[in-house]
C-alpha cells in the first residue's frame, strides 16, 4: 500500500469511527435519560417501572449487509438516511401499562423527536411477537457540531422479552427453516405470555391499591428527605419557614 493510499485509508477510518461514535454517544445520552426517569419515578411513586435496559450498536459489517440487501448506495450520508436501527435500546418492564407510561415520558421530552411508532402489542405480528417500537432522534453534541441521531427503542415486558429471546434462538438454530410444529408452539407460548402479563397487571393493581391505603408518614419521616442513597435532615428553621409559622 502506497503512502497516499495509507493516508486515504486513515482518513476513511477516522470518518467511519466518528460516524459510529455519534451513535454510541446517542445511546449514552439516552441511557442517562432513562436513569433520571428511573430515579425520579422511584421517588414519586415508590416504584420503578424499568426492570433493566440493554443497548447495542450494529456492526459496520451488519450495516453493509443491510445496505447491499436494500440496494442503497454506499456512503455515510446514505447509511444515516436509510439504516435507522444502527443504535438500539431495549427497555424491559414488569407490566404492559409501564410500556406506554415510559413511551409517554420519552415523547414528552422536548429535545427528543419521535419519527415512527410500531405498536406490536396492540397489533402483534402473526408469529406472536409483541413489543412497542419507537424511532427517536436525540441530539448529540460533538466538539465541532451537533447531530440528530436516530435510536430504535424497543419497550417490552419481561415475558415478551423472554419469548422474543427464545424465538430468536430457535430461528438461529434452524437457520430460519423452523418446523411448522415449533412455529405453532411458539405462537401458543406467545399467547400464554400475554395472558400472564394481563394476570400480573391485575395483581399489581390490587397490591398498589392496598399499599396506598396503608401509606402514612411518621413524624420522623416528615423531617427527612432522601436523594438517591443519601438521607438529609431538614432544618427546623426551614420547616417553620415553609409552614408559614
Amino acid at each position: 500500500m502506497s503512502t497516499n493510499q495509507m493516508e486515504q485509508f486513515k482518513i476513511l477510518k477516522n470518518e467511519i469511527t466518528r460516524f459510529m461514535m455519534a451513535y454510541k454517544f446517542a445511546l449514552d445520552a439516552f441511557d442517562t435519560k432513562l436513569e433520571i426517569l428511573k430515579e425520579e419515578f422511584q421517588f414519586l411513586h415508590d416504584y420503578n417501572p424499568i426492570e433493566h435496559t440493554k443497548s447495542r450498536l450494529k456492526s459496520p459489517e451488519s450495516i453493509m449487509r443491510k445496505m447491499y440487501k436494500k440496494g442503497f448506495g454506499i456512503s455515510l450520508p446514505s447509511i444515516k438516511d436509510n439504516i435507522r436501527d444502527i443504535a438500539g435500546m431495549r427497555i424491559t418492564c414488569s407490566f404492559i401499562n409501564d410500556i406506554y407510561r415510559i413511551s409517554d415520558m420519552l415523547q414528552s421530552q422536548s429535545d427528543l423527536t419521535l419519527l415512527e411508532v410500531k405498536d406490536y402489542i396492540r397489533n402483534p405480528k402473526p408469529n406472536g411477537y409483541r413489543s412497542l417500537h419507537l424511532l427517536i432522534e436525540i441530539p448529540v453534541y460533538m466538539s465541532d457540531r451537533q447531530e440528530q441521531v436516530c435510536v430504535e427503542v424497543q419497550i417490552r415486558t419481561i415475558a415478551m422479552d423472554f419469548w422474543a429471546s427464545l424465538e430468536h434462538k430457535i430461528f438461529y438454530k434452524y437457520n430460519q427453516a423452523v418446523p411448522t410444529r415449533l412455529l405453532q408452539e411458539l405462537k401458543t407460548a406467545a399467547d400464554s405470555a400475554t395472558a400472564l402479563d394481563l394476570q400480573m397487571e391485575r395483581l399489581h393493581k390490587e397490591i398498589t391499591e392496598i399499599k396506598e391505603d396503608q401509606v402514612h408518614d411518621t413524624e420522623g419521616d416528615m423531617n427527612q428527605i432522601r436523594v438517591s442513597n443519601q438521607q438529609f435532615q431538614l432544618p427546623e428553621a426551614l420547616l417553620r419557614l415553609m409552614g408559614g409559622s
